[in-house]
């Protein structure tokens, strides 16, 4: 008794196709045939992406392994002169101690700050579902954090943080601390300035779309477990929870992304400073690239950032997926 593949023909056997099966070349004709229309709809949208996304990643992963500076590249005045090095930059990143630092402030600066988004952005969201007077007005106040533009609403916390004529040191001068803090002068005192301007400016975001989640569970759910005796915390932990986690894991990760990216708030408020405490990757690959003009380090920076990113998302998207199949208890 001959086998499936033996009965075939070469060709068949090899491709995994079976005798009478349309070829690729047959599949691709046919499909190009139907779907012309829509092919030539997303032309221009791959060319502007090829040009405005793909060929500069592609040039900054080829500049990262380059010696590149201001020396030997991007001079107007004479042309470009810089070596390949390999992985000279990636291996002087990895083994500095500023690199761990500012890893470090990198990871406390995103965690934070998503986590204070995603709760206070719950919070509010659970009281601006309920009945409340005047509830237009709390959402609408609510959203100006996110309407403001980012660098007016940064301008307007380093102003605040002023030290001595800003608004913070003048109140607690006011309320007795002779000599108030430094806000933006202090390493400790700057992380957390810069924190507390960041979750203002992101609530608003996560109260949004938390409070569209909520609007879409079935009240019928909840009105079932409070006839069943379930309190208001049961009711919460059982039914609005895991109606929420599919939009909370997707506002979560935009969150952690968005945050570990974030380069505005940081630059605007105490450039990085005072010397290297506030600095996120971000600003540190922006301060290699424009202030020391050293363009190959700062582009093997913008890969690890990429790098990084691409590993956590798989990571949590992987996590999220086993969370969907289990309880939340």
């Amino acid at each position: 008794m001959t086998s499936t593949d033996q009965s075939l023909p070469a060709s068949g056997a090899q491709t995994g196709r079976k005798r009478g099966d349309p070829s690729f070349r047959e599949r691709f004709r046919h499909g190009f045939g139907r779907w012309w229309f829509a092919y030539a709809m997303l032309t221009p949208v791959f060319v502007v992406m090829a040009l405005l996304v793909f060929y500069p990643l592609g040039k900054g992963i080829y500049f990262s392994f380059t010696n590149a500076d201001q020396y030997n590249a991007l001079n107007p005045l004479m042309p470009s002169s810089y070596d390949s090095i390999g992985l000279e930059n990636y291996t002087n990143v990895l083994r500095s101690q500023e690199f761990r630092d500012v890893l470090g402030f990198t990871a406390v600066w995103t965690f934070v700050n998503v986590f204070f988004h995603f709760t206070i952005g719950l919070a509010l969201a659970l009281a601006l579902n309920r009945t409340l007077k005047f509830r237009g007005t709390y959402r609408m106040l609510l959203l100006v954090p996110w309407a403001v533009p980012s660098f007016i609403s940064a301008f307007a916390w380093r102003f605040m943080y002023n030290n001595p004529y800003g608004f913070f040191d003048q109140l607690l001068v006011k309320l007795g601390w002779e000599s108030p803090p430094a806000f933006l002068g202090d390493p400790t005192w700057a992380k957390f300035a810069v924190i507390t301007a960041n979750v203002w400016l992101g609530v608003p975001f996560m109260m949004v779309a938390l409070l569209g989640g909520l609007q879409a569970i079935d009240s019928d759910l909840l009105d079932a477990a409070a006839v069943d005796g379930a309190n208001a915390w049961q009711r919460f932990w059982s039914v609005t929870l895991p109606g929420l986690r599919p939009v909370a894991a997707t506002v979560i990760l935009l969150g952690l992304i968005w945050t570990f990216n974030m380069f505005n708030v940081i630059y605007l408020i105490t450039g990085g400073g005072p010397g290297t405490s506030t600095q996120i990757l971000a600003t540190y690959a922006y301060s290699n690239a424009f202030d020391f003009k050293l363009y190959g380090v700062a582009t093997a920076y913008g890969v690890i950032i990429l790098s990084i990113l691409l590993v956590f998302t798989q990571f949590y998207k992987a996590t999220v997926k086993r969370m969907g199949e289990e309880t939340w208890s």
